[in-house]
């Protein structure tokens, strides 16, 4: 596995004993009179080693998110920016935050006192292309600036859908190249990445332009509309084959294509440019300018967008821990608040899942880049706490863009395209969770599609949906019939259990207790045996040669794992989990089985994918699917062991530093996992509505919930070896139950923990544990 010096560190630590002391990182309790305050965020935190995020600025959930690029090739390239390439192309309005897969980079901005270059030039190389060094880089939400080495001061700031630049030039000639044929673009894509495009020049001049983007998001659409504050002396058109335009053209078309706006003065009075954006036309994009960009007023922006950030981020105040985990906590509030972006002009108009141009009504929205193969888990859960009215606006969308969308429940949509990506169409979870959290929406209209994808076989199926019509006869996928089999069957199971919670909504109540049935099929893949997710043929045999620590029977063909091995698999569930203990034998094998799979040999096979990362013993935090094993603990009588091994991933896997985060953090997803779990509790399964406890980092923590109201979490006692809890009150009264509900939480109040430094009893009666599928312990 490549991983940095830290990842391997962390690999190779072991559990040590998970009833014993914790890693020395987060300091004792400050006084008890300190003030509690939003922390400052540190932007370039995730820009370094797998992060994939970016430091530019942006607004909560906004459309512009204008941020240096460095490069468009390679895994490190996800977010257009990585703080060691040491070089920049220039200014994109478009990026996507902690991702595998990169696209966007939309409407490249180059200001330089060079001389006109056309190509960015390589890492290695920058003077042999239009990048540039860079010094005296700073961000903060909202605002970013940077000293490029030909002596250009950039600063960007944002609207909800509009880009702003300001450019200071030194005395003398400069030019502002508009690259709009950059691009991510791999070896492994086929085809052309960027066509259709035209740039246009109009006699007030404005820039347009329009271009169609075949990436990941396969023929989504982006225009733009382009002011600045000083007239060029001089402007040059270049088309595909890199040749100017003849003199005094205005516009151009084909598929790569470029402008230049020559300066004879650059200097003086700085250079303003304004950029608005739309999916659906151009004339999306002339209204953002005129409604959110009227004037030059470049600070007034950047305060309006502090501003916003300012009451984004104060939603969530804490004192102790230490300064870098007060830093970290504040960075995962900013991260957890960068996607799903905006995606309807000012009209309400938006590109639908069917290609169609739709129109959202007054007050109603239409987002993009739904991570939810991720960020069903916690992020979403976390906006219902945190952010409620945001969360209900979200889940309407998704009802909407579900009854539109020809493939149903959404599984990784952006920018009007369903991209397929990952497995499951975890869309119906985020659904079926808010209900249960009595947010209101329309599920009756999205019930249709998502009843299509639970039990119509004719209903076409795309990539992250294959194999239903096994999962339905067999009770699994087969290993030899579809790739990342074993994944697969674990998740459809879940998206089953969450679709009952939908029927049962909509009153299906046939469809409901199919559903819960079929949600079982889980322990299809669990051999009795092994007690192992482990790859099963058609015949019903399972792979002989089984090594839970490989990636699949046959990796020549495909995986059976998805960013994943057997070990990592086989706490996969979330919904059974009492179901997966009897599988198991009961709560002491279970146990025992977790603490394998925390004590394993950090090893993995050279074949496996970089996202299993941030190992401890064969967990991988770096990754998704076991966000939340930890708690898991708390299941079969061992809460202390949660408690240890939580406390020791948010001290471990999180740093105030680019290589802060231990995997990629897709779209808030690594981050949503730290903050509720620093506040003390995380939703094993999200759908239950309910909240597991952990083991709270800071000292205090108020948040704000529904209707302004503030729930207030107390740990007394705590420190950097005190993660024990010993005993919780909730509003004054002892609590004796591991968990809480989103019910309780969400109408404010106090929460109490009293740590210690040895593990107690707490919790670890049954009638305490916390409910999954329905029920108790069993």
């Amino acid at each position: 596995m490549i991983t940095t010096s830290r990842r391997q560190l962390l690999a190779t630590t072991g559990l040590l004993a998970l009833g014993g002391a914790i890693p020395a990182g987060c300091s004792r309790s400050v006084a008890g009179g300190a003030a509690l305050a939003p922390g400052k965020p540190n932007l370039f935190i995730g820009t370094g080693g797998h992060g994939h995020t970016f430091p530019g600025a942006s607004l909560p959930f906004g459309m512009a998110q204008l941020s240096p690029d460095t490069n468009t090739h390679g895994w490190d390239a996800c977010s257009g920016y990585h703080q060691k390439d040491g070089s920049i192309m220039g200014f994109s309005h478009t990026h996507l935050s902690g991702t595998g897969i990169g696209d966007m980079l939309d409407v490249l901005v180059v200001p330089t006192r060079r001389e006109l270059k056309l190509e960015p030039g390589t890492i290695e190389k920058p003077g042999e292309g239009f990048r540039q060094r860079y010094s005296d880089e700073h961000a903060e939400p909202g605002y970013y600036r940077v000293k490029l080495e030909t002596g250009v001061l950039a600063e960007l700031t944002v609207t909800e859908r509009c880009g702003l630049h300001r450019y200071h030039f030194g005395q003398g000639a400069g030019h502002i190249l508009i690259d709009f044929a950059h691009a991510i673009e791999d070896d492994w894509d086929k085809g052309i990445v960027v066509e259709k495009a035209s740039l246009d020049l109009g006699e007030d001049g404005t820039l347009t332009g329009s271009r169609q983007v075949n990436r990941w998001a396969k023929g989504r659409h982006i225009h733009f509309a382009m002011q600045m504050s000083r007239r060029p002396d001089r402007v040059q058109f270049f088309g595909d084959d890199g040749k100017a335009a003849p003199d005094g053209a205005k516009s151009i078309k084909g598929n790569r294509l470029k402008v230049a706006f020559f300066f004879d003065e650059a200097g003086g009075d700085p250079i303003l440019i304004k950029t608005g954006l739309s999916a659906v036309a151009v004339q999306g994009a002339r209204d953002a300018l005129a409604g959110e960009a009227k004037g030059w007023d470049f600070d007034g922006a950047v305060k309006a967008a502090r501003g916003t950030w300012a009451k984004a981020l104060g939603g969530v105040r804490v004192s102790g821990g230490t300064e870098a985990q007060r830093v970290i906590m504040a960075s995962a509030l900013y991260h957890a608040q960068l996607a799903p972006t905006l995606f309807t002009d000012r009209d309400g108009r938006y590109v639908g899942l069917d290609r169609e141009v739709h129109r959202a009504e007054k007050g109603e929205e239409a987002f993009s880049t739904y991570s939810l193969w991720d960020t069903y888990r916690a992020l979403h859960p976390l906006l219902t706490l945190i952010d409620p009215e945001r969360a209900a606006l979200l889940v309407r969308d998704i009802c909407r863009q579900t009854a539109q969308s020809p493939a149903g429940p959404l599984v990784w949509p952006l920018q009007g395209v369903e991209t397929a990506c990952m497995i499951g169409w975890h869309g119906v979870s985020v659904l079926a969770e808010a209900h249960a959290k009595g947010i209101k929406a329309d599920y009756a209209a999205a019930w249709p599609n998502i009843r299509r994808r639970a039990f119509d076989r004719d209903y076409k199926d795309i990539d992250s949906t294959l194999g239903r019509g096994f999962y339905y006869d067999l009770g699994y996928i087969p290993c030899d019939e579809v790739w990342e089999s074993v994944s697969r069957t674990q998740e459809y199971a879940y998206d089953d259990w969450a679709m009952a919670h939908l029927a049962d909504a909509v009153g299906a109540k046939d469809d409901a207790a199919a559903l819960r049935k079929r949600a079982q099929n889980y322990r299809g893949v669990i051999d009795p045996e092994t007690r192992f997710a482990r790859p099963r043929f058609k015949d019903g045999s399972w792979w002989k040669d089984y090594d839970p620590v490989q990636i699949g029977h046959n990796v020549k063909k495909w995986r059976d794992y998805t960013e994943a091995n057997g070990w990592q698999a086989t706490f996969l569930n979330q919904h059974d989990v009492y179901g997966l203990i009897e599988h198991f034998g009961g709560d002491a094998e279970f146990e025992k089985k977790l603490d394998a799979l925390f004590n394993a040999p950090s090893t993995l096979p050279d074949n496996a994918p970089p996202d299993i990362s941030g190992l401890v013993g064969q967990y991988a935090h770096g990754n998704e699917p076991n966000h939340h094993v930890a708690y898991m603990y708390a299941y079969c009588g061992a809460p202390a062991k949660a408690q240890a091994m939580v406390r020791r991933l948010l001290v471990e896997m999180y740093r105030n530093d680019p290589d802060g985060v231990i995997g990629n953090d897709d779209c808030g997803q690594m981050s949503a996992w730290f903050i509720l779990s620093a506040l003390g509790f995380y939703p094993v399964d999200p759908v239950s509505a309910i909240y597991v406890f952990g083991s709270p980092l800071f000292d205090v923590a108020e948040v704000t919930v529904g209707a302004g109201k503030t729930l207030t979490v107390r740990a007394e006692g705590n420190g950097p070896d005190r993660p024990y809890v010993q005993s919780v009150r909730w509003n004054g009264k002892p609590w004796s139950k591991n968990w809480i509900a989103h019910s309780d939480l969400i109408g404010g109040g106090e929460l109490v923990f009293e740590m210690g430094a040895k593990p107690s009893q707490f919790g670890t009666a049954k009638a305490d544990r916390p409910p999954s599928f329905g029920a108790n312990s069993r």
